[in-house]
């Protein structure tokens, strides 16, 4: 159990399930938060420091809160992310709306493309890369509930794509 303590590893052979919503202990208030099955928070989304741009930047930030992720809104609806903080050399991904409820995204290191298609209301959304689900979320339903709360749901991202915090950026965007 040693490779537990470094964190995700990244062949595994199951399922990993986040839970994203805003009233995780130890967030600020209006902040996003991504905590694993313990509770505990393993990503943070800052959006207060887009502010002072033209553009919208928020940031995906590990549980340290040490920037992973930049992404950058351009003024048609497109997104940038890059690795880091500040540094705009480092471009990860390009997203593009493709309709209501659809955006493509080109992985720049490999230029293969993903899709994200689902529905902001549902707090519903699947993510492809070709034919293959890499990650899906959905709402937290309880028995006996009649209405189902949109401010918590769950990520689950599925064996065989690594990358945790390109689909927890991805997840942001989508929702945005």
């Amino acid at each position: 159990m040693a490779d537990s303590a470094a964190g995700y590893p990244a062949n595994v052979l199951i399922p990993v399930d986040l839970f994203v919503s805003k009233k995780h202990p130890g967030l600020t208030h209006g902040d996003l938060g991504f905590a694993d099955a313990s509770g505990n928070i393993v990503f943070k989304v800052d959006r207060k420091s887009s502010k002072s741009l033209a553009r919208k930047r928020v940031l995906l930030l590990d549980s340290e809160g040490n920037p992973l992720i930049s992404m950058h809104r351009h003024h048609n609806g497109s997104w940038e992310g890059f690795k880091g903080d500040e540094d705009q050399k480092d471009l990860i991904f390009r997203v593009q709306r493709k309709g209501k409820a659809e955006l493509e995204v080109i992985l720049d290191d490999s230029a293969s493309e993903l899709r994200l298609k689902g529905s902001t209301f549902q707090k519903s959304c699947t993510i492809y890369k070709g034919n293959e689900i890499l990650a899906q979320t959905s709402l937290m339903y309880k028995l006996r509930q009649l209405f189902v709360g949109r401010d918590k749901f769950r990520l689950t991202i599925f064996p065989g794509f690594a990358d945790h915090a390109l689909v927890a950026a991805l997840i942001v965007i989508f929702f945005d």
